[in-house]
């Protein structure tokens, strides 16, 4: 998996701008539920946000979006506030929304 250069990840959060959170961390922390959550979204549609409810300490939020991308093997595009914009590019060429340069 190679890494996201800037340029990359400031094109996915210009298109993750008008996205809803596709999933929420709360009180429970890092859950199976909640990565698998977020595992059917990425594949569904490679761009999404993460929000953290319960979290407000920025390197409490670093640590967790970390272990969601490695558990989820997908990239962080971005950390903006409590929301974190997270990428994975389908497998499938027909279904590959984002095209990166």
């Amino acid at each position: 998996m190679k890494e996201l250069k800037g340029s990359q990840k400031k094109y996915l959060r210009g298109l993750a701008h008008n996205l809803n959170p596709s999933a929420f961390v709360g009180q429970k922390g890092i859950t199976e539920t909640l990565i698998g959550e977020i595992d059917q979204a990425l594949e569904a549609s490679e761009l999404i946000k993460v929000k953290f409810n319960d979290y407000k300490e920025k390197e409490q939020k670093n640590a967790l979006i970390k272990e969601i991308a490695k558990a989820t093997q997908s990239h962080i595009a971005g950390m903006i506030g409590h929301v974190a914009i997270l990428y994975r590019q389908n497998i499938d060429v027909e279904k590959q929304h984002i095209r990166l340069s």
